[in-house]
């Protein structure tokens, strides 16, 4: 199995999305995102793009496909993976993705007794790899941590550099 070390290495790119209402109105300060961009750099990916969006399914789903155009690595949302009336990230992911990666979704709500809580889904549009992370930094992370030693094989397989 692929390390951070293999990351480091590899160095594949990635792209951060926040999907905060609150953000978009510069109501509250995007604390999940800078998170996420430091965790990623620190594990060796080349953090190429970071934006926000609001919440809802047309935003998301825009946002996910004009970052995933034409693009070989990670996009990661932060944000809008919960139980509030607007928190329909996973619905917008799902509009884009061509395939799910379930077993992905299913590690990071394994991460933590609350994890479970977020609805966040995983999967492929193109050569991108798509993943939902909860909009809480400390939530963001413990989800991230469950999975970053899986991303450069999954990426590297995409890409075409790796066998299966």
């Amino acid at each position: 199995m692929p390390t951070r070390a293999a990351a480091q290495a590899m160095s594949y790119q990635a792209k951060v999305l926040t999907i905060s209402d609150s953000v978009m109105r510069g109501e509250r300060e995007d604390e999940s995102g800078p998170a996420v961009v430091k965790a990623l750099q620190e594990a060796g990916f080349e953090v190429v793009e970071q934006a926000a969006a609001p919440d809802g399914v047309a935003s998301v789903a825009g946002d996910l496909t004009r970052m995933a155009s034409a693009f070989t690595g990670l996009v990661v949302t932060t944000g809008g993976t919960g139980f509030g009336p607007r928190d329909l990230t996973p619905e917008g992911t799902a509009e884009v993705v061509d395939r799910p990666a379930p077993g992905l979704a299913e590690a990071m709500r394994r991460s933590s007794p609350i994890a479970p809580l977020s609805r966040g889904m995983a999967g492929v549009r193109g050569r991108a790899l798509v993943v939902n992370l909860p909009g809480s930094p400390k939530g963001a992370l413990e989800c991230l941590g469950a999975i970053i030693d899986l991303l450069p094989h999954a990426i590297g397989v995409l890409a075409g550099e790796q066998p299966h």
